[in-house]
């Protein structure tokens, strides 16, 4: 018997049971032996309603099957066939004959382990088991019978002449019963040794850590004074980390940010992003796990100890089931002696600690079993913290397997904090576009628990997932602002609440963000080292301004804890409501509890995220009126930024100030003025109104700056925003091809509905640069969309279409007349090809896999072929059946041994890329038909062996040498002396130049 067959036995059973009791109450004889449809048919009235309790407790035999499945595979492994059918047969027979009527459940006061000792009391045990059978029977009855009780105190009561009403009431019931079965801790991970007792506390309270921390806050109305909180195993999100060295992550950027093409939101493995956290987490007993404000450091914990509750591990992770959690919140113990081993469940569990067993957190730290999650050093004040390690050192002296994981803010805890400790440091990442793509759609899925709750329809949320994605993609701000959870889940809040609808206008986002991380998020929590502070929101937002602007003046990004706290304690003297404040103690607390400011190096300051630095100096040059100031300096992008917010900050009168002033600038210096104009036509975004005559200015100013013509153009016009699609041209036709090709490019990065409409304007241009442009904007906006939209009305028969993400391909099959495509994502089937009836030419730059090429016959008018990689090509001899093949470019990582080559005879071009010293080019003597060879080293300059083997191509015309030793060429036999152009790029070249003197033959170095 297999661990699958036996678990649906036994969920059948568990299921059929309850469903006998809930249908039946008082079990009539007859009816033992019925399955659930017989016994629905025969107690449910109605065909309809007797196939929906059939299918609600089929859901709950699957629940059951789910939980045991695992833990038959584990423990049938060491048991004969005949021993594992005893056992289920055993506690299939023990259910059938216990008394589990509704008296029995209430006599035994709902609890499993009575109701369990009632049972064995009156029954007889099972015989012919041995001892491994007779242990796995126990455990298994007993999870059986608590998958039992907790499934029938979950069920309603139930009336034959109220079964309409009440099965439209439970038609959920079976999914809700999975629900409360999944926190149940998985029976099979529990220690095997232990008292008795240790066993049935471990498991009470897991199931309350499973239980009690499995929630999270997603959204907050600004009606509401409680926040909603659905279940933290389904909203969590797998974030990044890396190893953390303590070195500043820089944010900052002088340019605006343009919106990323869709190619970055299909590639979850961004270069430099870090790893899962999971898998980071598995390299180290005892890691500080280091995050900025709203990073997900407390979330992440939470998980971890849910998971290690339910031993629900998977992955990287796996060997941390059996591992019991202990949750400790380091505020709760602001002021006070942090907890010895006995009092370190209190926070979590306190209403069991009355009845623990002496010495329990002991026995399970001392067996190196326990999962220690310490969350929050940086939320005791400052004098605490040292106190922390302290605690840590002595406990690890004691208990020194078990494992620990500790968060804080950086700030707070340094890399090597607990480098003595020989804790390794890593630090949570911000969120690359597929994470938060990842997290928007797990948020609606979380909130969807909410029901009535929310403030839209259930069945709507896909529609508010997909419209935010849609902005987040199509705006480059609130993808750069939504880089932490927090922040993202503010974003898919606000959105939620206002009708999917976010603001267009940048100030009102980045101020909920600035209220959110400076204040609202530490006081809702109760947060020690915050409340221990007299400053309110407005007078800790003045302090933060302040700063921005002596940064921005000096045009800086950092400055020094001495000086900053100088400058902190002046303004505190102006501040004349407060009582008199040293500026050291403010700072350090503005620095740890504000969310915005962090240090980079040693007594070193600077904020979090450039955008919060000129959102806070904007708002202080309008606060102290240095319209003036911003005025004469921008031209400069380091302001960009902070003109364009001081624009949104400003009143009236200091708008005509600023935004005239620019363009009075913008008349009088001409070196300047394209660069004032287009800082002018972007305030636009935030100025809430201006006067009739500074608009015409406006108008004017952005009408010069139109149309694009250099390539530099179309980012600097695309900053302006949407609105200045309203001043594109609604056909390219009175352009130049060059002009009209920049255009395409402007409208492309701006994005959006609106540029989508413009650019279907110019599906009728036939001019190559414009098609091709076209074709290129493809890449920032929805693939089938666009396709649809646009690429379908152009003329693409012998226009290269290049494919950057997988979302392409499969409209790109329907489109019509393609011939030539590019495919630069992660592929590995050529088999998804086959819709491209007229292709002829195929270019793969990132082969992953064990690709076959036998798809390609279905493509016999195939002329270029481009197989580049890290794939291992299999079904290699297909290429000599591409009879029109002429030009094959294949990676030496994609062929071990070129000898698996064999080309036909018109193949005149061949392209090695990826050449090592150990790459035998030997086989190229049977290649007799190659006019122009390319040979591309993997990296670092090499020579592959036998390059002499080239000299009896006699064809051979042409050889492109990249990143290859001609020295040590030349060294060993000259070069083929047939050819009559020799192309040499980044090569290492003889010290005589003589050496390259060939006659008949021109060299090109580039």
């Amino acid at each position: 018997m297999i661990a699958e067959t036996a678990a649906l036995r036994l969920g059948t059973t568990v299921a059929n049971t309850a469903a006998q009791i809930w249908l039946g109450g008082r079990r009539r004889e007859q009816e033992r032996r019925l399955s659930i449809e017989e016994l629905a048919r025969v107690r449910v009235p109605g065909v309809k309603f007797s196939r929906s309790v059939k299918r609600q407790f089929e859901q709950i035999a699957d629940a059951v099957f789910d939980r045991l499945e695992p833990f038959l595979e584990h423990e049938f492994r060491g048991l004969e066939e005949s021993g594992r059918q005893a056992v289920i047969d055993a506690v299939c027979d023990t259910f059938a004959a216990a008394d589990l009527s509704d008296e029995a459940l209430l006599a035994a006061d709902a609890q499993p382990a009575e109701l369990i000792r009632r049972i064995t009391r009156a029954g007889r045990a099972p015989v012919g088991l041995g001892e491994a059978e007779g242990r796995l029977y126990e455990r298994l009855f007993s999870e059986c019978v608590e998958y039992y009780v907790r499934i029938v105190r979950g069920l309603p009561v139930f009336e034959e002449r109220a079964a309409a009403e009440l099965l439209v009431r439970t038609s959920t019931l079976g999914g809700e019963v999975a629900r409360v079965l999944e926190r149940l801790p998985d029976r099979s991970l529990f220690a095997p040794d232990g008292s008795d007792q240790d066993t049935a506390f471990r498991r009470r309270y897991l199931e309350l850590v499973s239980e009690s921390l499995d929630e999270v806050e997603l959204f907050r109305r600004a009606s509401d004074r409680a926040a909603a909180q659905v279940r933290l195993s389904v909203a969590y999100v797998s974030l990044r980390a890396t190893g953390d060295d303590g070195a500043w992550r820089r944010t900052a950027r002088s340019l605006p940010r343009l919106r990323a093409d869709m190619s970055d939101w299909e590639t979850a493995d961004v270069e430099g992003s870090g790893m899962r956290v999971e898998a980071a987490l598995r390299g180290s007993s005892r890691v500080l796990l280091r995050g900025e404000a709203g990073s997900g450091k407390t979330t992440l914990l939470r998980w971890l100890a849910v998971t290690a509750a339910r031993g629900a591990f998977t992955g990287e992770l796996t060997d941390w089931n059996g591992l019991t959690p202990v949750f400790v919140k380091l505020r709760e113990y602001s002021g006070r002696t942090l907890p010895a081993p006995e009092a370190m469940l209190d926070g979590v569990a306190s209403p069991l600690t009355g009845i623990m067993p002496r010495g329990w957190v002991e026995r399970r730290l001392d067996s190196g079993r326990a999962l220690l999650l310490i969350d929050g050093v940086d939320e005791l004040l400052d004098r605490e913290r040292r106190a922390v390690r302290d605690w840590l050192r002595r406990l690890l002296s004691t208990y020194a397997e078990v494992r620990v994981v500790v968060t804080s803010r950086p700030a707070a805890a340094g890399a090597d904090w607990l480098r003595r400790e020989d804790f390794a440091a890593l630090h949570l990442d911000r969120m690359t576009p597929p994470d938060l793509a990842a997290f928007v759609r797990q948020w609606h899925q979380a909130v969807r628990e909410l029901g009535d709750e929310l403030p839209c329809a259930v069945d709507e949320l896909p529609q508010y997932e997909q419209s935010l994605l849609t902005s987040l993609k199509d705006r480059a701000h609130l993808q750069s602002l939504a880089g932490t959870p927090l922040l993202a889940a503010m974003l898919c809040a606000m959105h939620l609440n206002r009708g999917r609808q976010l603001p267009r206008d940048r100030m009102e986002l980045y101020r909920s963000a600035l209220h959110t991380l400076v204040h609202d998020r530490d006081a809702n929590r109760n947060v020690p080292s915050a409340a221990d502070s007299a400053l309110s929101l407005g007078d800790k937002l003045i302090l933060l301004r302040d700063l921005a602007w002596r940064l921005s003046d000096n045009n800086r990004s950092e400055i020094s804890l001495e000086q900053a706290a100088v400058h902190v304690g002046a303004r505190l003297r102006a501040m004349r409501h407060l009582e008199p404040m040293d500026g050291e103690p403010v700072l350090r607390q503005l620095r740890d509890r504000s969310g915005l400011l962090r240090s980079p190096a040693q007594e070193r300051l600077n904020f979090v995220h450039r955008t919060f630095q000129e959102y806070l100096a904007a708002e202080e040059a309008a606060e102290e009126d240095r319209m003036g100031n911003l005025v004469g300096r921008a031209h400069l992008d380091l302001w960009r930024e902070t003109v364009i917010m001081a624009a949104g900050h400003a009143n009236a009168r200091q708008r005509e100030e600023l935004i005239g002033g620019i363009l009075d600038r913008a008349e009088e210096e001409p070196r300047h003025a394209r660069a004032l104009r287009l800082v002018a036509a972007s305030c636009q975004e935030t100025l809430p109104s201006v006067s009739e005559a500074l608009a015409e200015r406006l108008e004017n100013a952005v009408a010069r700056l139109l149309p694009a013509r250099r390539s530099t153009d179309p980012p600097a016009l695309a900053a302006v925003g949407p609105s200045l699609l309203r001043r594109l041209p609604r056909s390219c036709g009175e352009l130049t091809a060059k002009a009209a090709a920049q255009t395409v490019r402007t409208a492309a990065l701006i994005g959006g509905e609106e540029a989508l409409q413009v650019l279907e304007g110019y599906r009728g241009d036939a001019r190559g640069e414009v098609i091709d442009a076209l074709i290129d904007a493809w890449a920032y906006f929805d693939a089938a969309t666009y396709a649809e939209r646009v690429l379908a009305e152009l003329p693409l028969t012998d226009r290269l279409l290049t494919l950057t993400h997988s979302g392409q391909l499969e409209p790109a099959s329907r489109l019509p007349g393609v011939t030539y495509v590019s495919i630069k994502y992660p592929f590995s089937d050529f088999a998804a090809l086959e819709g491209f009836a007229t292709l002829e030419s195929l270019r793969t730059y990132s082969l992953r896999g064990t690709p076959g090429l036998s798809p390609l016959r279905a493509h016999p008018r195939l002329f270029d072929l481009t197989l580049w990689g890290e794939a291992s090509l299999k079904e290699i001899e297909v290429l000599r059946e591409l009879r029109e093949l002429e030009s094959l470019t294949v990676s030496a990582y994609c062929v071990s041994d070129l000898r698996e080559l064999d080309l036909g005879p018109d193949v005149t071009f061949l392209a090695l890329p990826d050449l090592t010293p150990a790459v035998d080019l030997t086989p190229l003597a049977e290649f007799t038909d190659v006019f122009y060879l390319q040979l591309l080293s993997a990296g670092t300059a090499c020579l592959p062996a036998h390059v002499e083997v080239l000299n009896g191509l006699e064809k051979l015309r042409t050889l492109d040498l990249h990143g290859i030793d001609v020295a040590a060429w030349l060294r060993a036999t000259p070069l083929p002396p047939q050819l009559g152009r020799l192309v040499l790029r980044e090569c290492v070249l003889p010290e005589e130049a003589s050496a390259l003197d060939l006659p008949d033959t021109e060299v090109v170095f580039e």
